[in-house]
């Protein structure tokens, strides 16, 4: 993945995170974007720094989606209480027989 592909994905993420959905006084946003730009080659130079910054910022993106991937599925499954049989059986995906009468 290219360097700002990772720097867009994880402006992305920072913005799916943010109450508002603005990142512009996000201190977190400039700070990426401030290494961003320290990092910042030519195709001319070879630095081995802007590596491990794509690398990191990869890593930090992966973290930002699991986390709101663990949060969606933690308030969509958690602190219903008890569910009925149905109510179970329609998250897991199958079906129930029915009686005939």
């Amino acid at each position: 993945m290219s360097a700002t592909k990772v720097l867009r994905s994880l402006l992305h993420e920072l913005r799916q995170a943010s109450p508002n959905g603005c990142i512009k006084e996000s201190l977190a946003a400039r700070y990426i974007l401030a290494q961003y730009k320290k990092y910042e080659t030519t195709d001319q130079q070879l630095c081995k720094a802007r590596n491990e910054a794509v690398f990191l910022g990869q890593t930090y993106l992966t973290y930002l989606s699991s986390l709101r991937n663990y949060n969606e599925l933690y308030k969509e499954y958690h602190g219903r209480g008890e569910r009925s049989v149905k109510e179970t059986a329609d998250v897991v995906g199958f079906k129930l027989p029915t009686d005939p009468k």
